[in-house]
């Protein structure tokens, strides 16, 4: 294992009780091997992007993680499956989805991942609740966050009260 790095991760579900989804799923992620959770962002409602199908739920949580950055990106597939996700087309609703937003300041572009996110500085169900975490963000390769929550101002997305909590251990 490796040194922790700061790693975000976007959590979502449209499909069921997806507020229940999400909070399951993030006391799931609190139990990947070598990682903290260490916020979570409140929980926030958004159209389906691009698709069709009831609203999201969605949060970010953000991790220190000893996990290099392919084998936390397996680690978040398994919890997608174990949550029944299928990938059936690109943007079906779901039971969960779970994204890799950032890794520390590294930019990738591979197969099989790329870093940063490569829409999350056109999402405002990404930026939002990014920006909460942390209003100063860099993204690398991007820049500010800020510009980019302008830039995706005119996107709906509603604050859900009572925000998550990390979970005991």
């Amino acid at each position: 294992m490796t040194a922790p790095v700061r790693a975000f991760v976007g959590v979502g579900a449209n499909l069921g009780d997806a507020p229940a989804t999400v909070r399951a799923a993030l006391q799931a992620l609190r139990r990947l091997p070598g990682t903290q959770c260490v916020a979570v962002s409140s929980l926030y409602r958004s159209a389906p992007v691009e698709a069709s199908g009831p609203d999201f739920i969605n949060a970010v949580v953000e991790l220190r993680t000893q996990l290099p950055p392919l084998e936390l990106l397996r680690a978040l597939q398994s919890v997608e499956q174990a949550f029944g996700r299928l990938r059936s087309a690109r943007n079906a609703p779901r039971t969960l989805d779970l994204d890799l937003l950032l890794y520390g300041e590294q930019v990738m572009h591979s197969d099989t991942l790329t870093l940063p996110h490569p829409r999350l500085h056109l999402r405002a169900f990404v930026l939002r609740p990014l920006a909460e975490l942390d209003p100063a963000l860099p993204l690398p390769g991007l820049g500010a966050i800020g510009p980019w929550l302008q830039r995706a101002s005119d996107q709906a997305i509603e604050r859900l009260t009572g925000a998550p909590t990390i979970p005991p251990p």
